[in-house]
């Protein structure tokens, strides 16, 4: 979510029954335009928190030229000072899913170990990765999974740039009732799979993402209206803790991430 409207936009996403306090959400406003600043970014989000043990991480996300390309992501344990982290590639993500286990300790330093499987040799090398590698990965997975933007909020342009959609003035009543409306912002798996009479109906411009709707396994999207059926609110049951709201009728949409960062690995079988 903006951090311009972070102190409104934190009451809408309160549902799930996770916040941040007072004096965190002044230090956060305060902060993160500092860090737009300081970083030279077209917008920074506050993109949620993770929860430790000992501590907790906040973590912003900065926006380049390009909404979708140009993302950075940054964590914090006190709202103020910001560490950027490493970009998850694909050997990353890989060791953290063989090596990390169990809740977040709090403690970037800490180090994960991979456990031996029965029947590997004795010298074959652990595979060891810092709890910071393993919150960027987990972030990035996030992300890459559970985003939602609503439909005609960002647009692509010829030259295959995402940016923000200024007159984007917010979906009806009617529309936002809908999943069929709400896009995930990542890169499109089950578009090019449509037919050509389904594509015939999209417009290019701001149809370049998967609707919530293709998403498999079906389901694992909640969507509710809230606060008197002022506010759209859409829930991932995969990743719990991940919350979107769109407020019909404005430009003002977001999402924010407040969980432990363990995936719901039992959603199939809860469908």
């Amino acid at each position: 979510m903006d951090s311009s409207t972070l102190r409104y936009s934190l009451d809408l996403v309160s549902g799930n029954g996770y916040t941040v306090s007072g004096e965190q959400r002044a230090a956060l406003h305060t902060s993160l335009q500092l860090l737009k600043k300081n970083y030279r970014y077209t917008r920074v989000l506050f993109w949620g928190k993770v929860l430790g043990l000992k501590q907790d991480y906040y973590i912003a996300q900065g926006k380049g030229e390009d909404e979708m390309k140009d993302t950075k992501f940054l964590y914090s344990f006190n709202c103020m000072e910001w560490h950027l982290l490493p970009p998850a590639d694909a050997r990353m993500v890989g060791d953290v899913s063989k090596a990390a286990r169990g809740r977040f300790v709090g403690d970037p330093s800490h180090e994960y170990v991979q456990s031996r499987l029965q029947g590997e040799e004795e010298d074959a090398p652990a595979i060891k990765v810092t709890e910071e590698k393993r919150l960027a990965v987990t972030v990035h997975l996030i992300d890459e999974e559970a985003s939602v933007v609503p439909r005609g909020a960002f647009t692509r342009t010829p030259h295959g740039r995402v940016q923000a959609n200024r007159s984007f003035e917010g979906l009806s009543h009617a529309d936002a009732e809908k999943l069929d409306n709400f896009l995930h912002f990542a890169k499109p798996k089950k578009l090019k799979k449509k037919f050509i009479l389904e594509l015939a109906d999209l417009d290019p411009a701001i149809d370049f993402l998967d609707s919530l709707s293709d998403h498999i396994p079906n389901g694992q999207w909640s969507l509710q209206l809230e606060n008197a059926s002022s506010v759209c609110v859409i829930r991932s049951l995969l990743w719990l803790g991940m919350t979107f709201y769109h407020v019909p009728m404005t430009p003002q949409h977001g999402y924010v991430y407040m969980g432990d960062g363990c995936k719901n690995l039992d959603l199939p079988f809860m469908l």
